[in-house]
């Protein structure tokens, strides 16, 4: 199964011209565990594109990397071995996935944890990510402190008291989803 791509300019895109000087990618990824340097990997990559404070455009695929997703991990995601069987691998995924980001900065909720995620998967392939990155999290601590904690959840219907929670477990392009809504809310004026 090829990864979902969603954009306004599909075509555009699949050229690579040179993204707007506004354009934020919202990422998210699901992995193995919490460290690459332990052999975890990544298996899920949700994004969504971000121009001019609208959503543009949406990427989300599953990876097989080829490690077993221990029971525990997928207790938290959801994501099997058997869901994995026949997705794309890092090598079909990550140039399409650069594709999409162009030259963007990356926001994520604990934006530490995915860029070093992808990053050491794209060194894997020989590839760069040298993209600036924003988080989420740490724009909530300092601008929600009274909140209890700063979960992805948390902040969201903190932010959004009225929206219902729409997603599958932990997964990755609807966590990116929930965390461009936060993005876009927090940069209001």
């Amino acid at each position: 199964m090829r990864p979902i791509i969603r954009t306004r300019e599909e075509a555009f895109a699949a050229v690579g011209g040179a993204p707007p000087a506004d354009r934020q990618v919202v990422i998210d990824v699901e992995t193995t565990g919490l460290s690459p340097r332990q052999g975890h990997r990544v298996i899920e990559i949700g994004a969504v594109a971000i121009e001019e404070g609208a959503v543009v455009g949406e990427f989300a695929s599953l990876i097989d990397a080829g490690v077993p997703v221990p029971y525990a991990v997928q207790a938290i995601h959801g994501i099997t071995d058997e869901m994995l069987v026949g997705q794309p691998t890092p090598e079909q995924v990550l140039p399409l996935f650069d594709k999409f980001i162009r030259e963007s900065v990356l926001v994520a909720h604990n934006s530490a944890f995915d860029v070093r995620f992808l990053r050491h998967e794209f060194a894997r392939l020989g590839m760069g990510l040298p993209h600036p990155h924003l988080c989420t999290l740490e724009l909530s601590r300092r601008r929600l402190p009274r909140l209890s904690d700063h979960t992805l959840e948390t902040v969201y219907f903190h932010l959004f008291p009225d929206a219902g929670l729409h997603r599958q477990n932990h997964r990755a392009l609807d966590d990116a989803r929930m965390t461009a809504r936060i993005w876009l809310k927090m940069e209001e004026p």
